[in-house]
């Protein structure tokens, strides 16, 4: 992972001198297998820019216009990397309370209305305020629904182990139950919404369900998972629908039942 952050701030560079940006730009990267992808580069600001202000604690808008107005990042007593000794998670808001019936699985679009930062000392907790900013609370204790995807089977076998652990009981649906069970994991069986009853809504309803982790094919999903995924957004059930999702989730709930959640000033993290 160090190693593919280097090498992107290498790219980065190498892209800025190329194009001989002064002032802001905004580079997309993905990384897939170790190899890194850009997909696209600006030169001008975005939003990004305001969330890693905040994070490191220096004004780089105020910074970039000097720049471009033929001030030197010399001059400006700017020229190293802020090293940073927490961490800074942005998460995306999304409007699908306010539109019953819609389907909360995300895909290309751009879906958010707005952006929320947490911040903390290690990964999970700052992922899990991040998530609280977003309206959407993690759970510490209950039973949490799987029911992922068939190329998400293997993957989920660990979480659903390290969900135990924290105390959770699991319910799912015969296919990621019978994985499960393989594995020697106690989870509880419920129907679909079309075998009979009870089914997954019945038990939401009936607030034995405290966390949804469902995974899909998009666009492919199924029936039973759209009205599962409406529900829980239309009654405030913390819902997740991508595995990396779902496991950064589990790393912000181990957090917040080892070390609870504590508020600090953002101009303590960057004094």
């Amino acid at each position: 992972m160090d190693d593919t952050v280097e090498k992107i701030k290498e790219y980065t560079r190498a892209l800025a001198r190329e194009l001989q940006v002064k002032g802001l730009m905004n580079v997309q990267y993905a990384v897939r297998n170790d190899i890194i992808y850009v997909l696209e580069e600006n030169p001008r600001a975005s939003r990004t820019v305001p969330f890693v202000s905040k994070a490191i604690g220096v004004p780089l808008v105020k910074i970039a216009t000097r720049v471009m107005l033929g001030k030197s990042l010399h001059e400006l007593g700017f020229t190293e990397e802020v090293e940073m000794h927490h961490v800074a998670v942005k998460e995306a808001v999304f409007p699908f309370n306010r539109f019953p019936g819609v389907d909360a699985v995300l895909g290309p679009e751009m879906k958010s209305t707005g952006e929320v930062m947490g911040l903390g000392y290690g990964f999970g907790i700052a992922f899990a305020k991040s998530q609280l900013a977003a309206g959407q609370f993690l759970p510490t204790g209950g039973m949490v629904f799987l029911s992922v995807r068939n190329q998400d089977k293997r993957a989920v076998v660990f979480m659903a182990k390290k969900i135990i652990d924290l105390g959770f009981s699991i319910v799912s649906t015969r296919g990621t139950a019978r994985i499960l069970r393989q594995n020697d994991i106690e989870v509880r069986e419920v129907a679909k919404l079309h075998e009979g009853r009870p089914h997954v809504i019945d038990l939401l309803k009936n607030e034995e369900i405290q966390l949804l982790i469902i995974t899909s094919a998009g666009n492919a999903s199924s029936r039973d998972q759209r009205s599962i995924r409406s529900y829980a957004v239309l009654h405030g059930i913390p819902l997740i629908t991508t595995l990396s999702g779902a496991q950064a989730s589990i790393s912000g709930i181990e957090a917040l039942k080892k070390r609870g959640m504590r508020v600090k000033a953002l101009q303590e993290y960057v004094e």
